[in-house]
């Protein structure tokens, strides 16, 4: 089996817990290679993500390492069974593979906490918005790209669209609603956007507005994933090369403490909805 050169970010998680499973059984890769039939090389390969395993191995390793937490090995065994193409894989080779990866972490979560200083919620953002955004790009990025941006940014709203679709907690300050990308016209349009979807029975949208003293400067863009395990769960972070992808438990730990912060210094989910449609009507 020819090793991937470029493993997802779900490919890699799986190799990841299968290592934490390991390592938390004491036990060396050598071990884990000699009950499967291999060397250390392949075991090294497969906790990289850059080989594929089966559910039955899943299993094997999971009693191997004597795993108690069959909730979790009974979802890695899914994740390793996963063969199917996602929406997603029509934008590989177009699209960077952090925007690919963000969309598989989306299609899989149960539930989000989203923190955003400066733009809407990428997942919300109308087609004009989110234009806008892409060609304020430094450098510029091609057309065509753009338009593949954009329809990938808006496609990501389809998990809203199941019969049980995920939780989205979102916080969002007044800065963002009032930044004018693209133009009044087009900000208007997203804000009148975000009170339609703010009525979503998925979705809570509130606003940290101008007026308090205690946002937390730092805050970076966040988007957090809830697992179907909480150690599933993975936090996203926006960087000037794109999204960055943790899964530390310390890492995890930081951001929920940033947006339980945030939570408690955000306006009531009606003055949220008040305060954009204030904006709105301002434009």
């Amino acid at each position: 089996m020819p090793a991937r050169s470029n493993p997802t970010v779900r490919q890699a998680r799986l190799g990841s817990e299968l290592r934490k499973l390991r390592e938390a059984a004491g036990l060396p890769a050598r071990a884990a290679a000699e009950m499967i039939g291999g060397n250390q090389a392949k075991i090294s390969h497969v906790e990289s993500g850059r080989w594929g395993v089966s559910a039955e191995r899943v299993r094997r390793l999971a009693a191997f390492y004597s795993a108690a937490d069959e909730t979790l090995v009974d979802v890695l065994c899914a994740m390793a069974e996963e063969r199917g193409k996602g929406w997603w894989e029509e934008y590989r080779g177009v699209l960077p593979p952090s925007f690919l990866d963000l969309a598989e972490l989306e299609h899989h979560a149960t539930y989000f906490h989203s923190i955003q200083a400066l733009t809407i919620p990428g997942i919300f953002q109308t087609e004009d918005y989110a234009r806008s955004l892409f060609e304020s790009v430094i450098p510029p990025l091609p057309e065509s790209e753009i338009e593949a941006r954009v329809e990938h940014r808006i496609r990501r709203r389809l998990i809203f669209e199941r019969a049980s679709p995920p939780t989205f907690d979102g916080i969002i300050h007044e800065a963002a609603l009032r930044m004018c990308s693209g133009g009044r016209k087009v900000v208007k349009a997203q804000l009148e956007y975000l009170l339609e979807v703010s009525e979503w029975p998925a979705v809570t949208l509130r606003v940290i507005p101008f007026a308090s003293e205690k946002f937390i400067g730092s805050a970076q863009n966040l988007l957090y994933a809830g697992g179907v395990v909480p150690s599933l769960d993975t936090a996203t972070v926006d960087t000037a090369y794109g999204s960055a992808f943790l899964d530390a438990e310390a890492q995890l730990a930081k951001y929920r403490a940033i947006y339980d912060v945030l939570a408690g210094v955000s306006l009531g989910i009606r003055a949220s909805r008040e305060t954009i449609r204030g904006i709105a009507q301002e434009m």
